[in-house]
């Protein structure tokens, strides 16, 4: 199975799991299972940064209340040239839509693939549309990942 399938099928258990048993009208969901690239200069925690994939399901309430999973991998490399990926983990608790884009925050678990423990309770946002993603991760905001395969979807 490839990287994008295993992202889709995690992204579709999740958003099953979290799911109320009723959504109102103004409710939002947020789905997605995609492939992001990066701008050349990109880098966090002093790591040069390519792209990301990404997995999410998160319903928005219309009081701003939000539940969900949020996780990425950061897909960068070492100062050496070696593969290097930082593993997003968050837990949605906050988030708004509209127009066509949604921003939801929470708390997450990074793992900086570097062998060290992985830092729990980093805050994160994420602005997401339906060919963009941007990423903030305590406090360092990282350049708009444009979707280059898969989809993100906000209803």
């Amino acid at each position: 199975m490839t990287r994008l399938g295993i992202v889709v099928a995690a992204s579709l258990g999740l958003a099953s799991t979290f799911a109320p048993a009723r959504l109102t009208a103004q409710d939002v969901g947020v789905t997605g299972a995609a492939e992001a690239t990066l701008p050349p200069g990109a880098t966090f925690n002093g790591i040069p940064l390519k792209g990301l994939t990404l997995g999410q399901g998160i319903f928005i309430g219309q009081d701003g209340s939000a539940a969900g999973q949020f996780q990425a991998v950061l897909r960068g490399t070492t100062l050496l040239g070696s593969p290097r990926n930082v593993v997003v983990e968050g837990e949605v608790s906050n988030g708004s839509a509209g127009g066509g884009t949604a921003t939801f925050s929470g708390t997450a678990s990074v793992n900086l693939g570097d062998g060290t423990l992985p830092l729990a309770g980093v805050p994160f946002t994420v602005t997401a549309s339906a060919g963009s993603l941007g990423l903030t991760l305590n406090g360092a905001t990282l350049p708009t990942a444009t979707v280059s395969a898969g989809s993100i979807t906000i209803e």
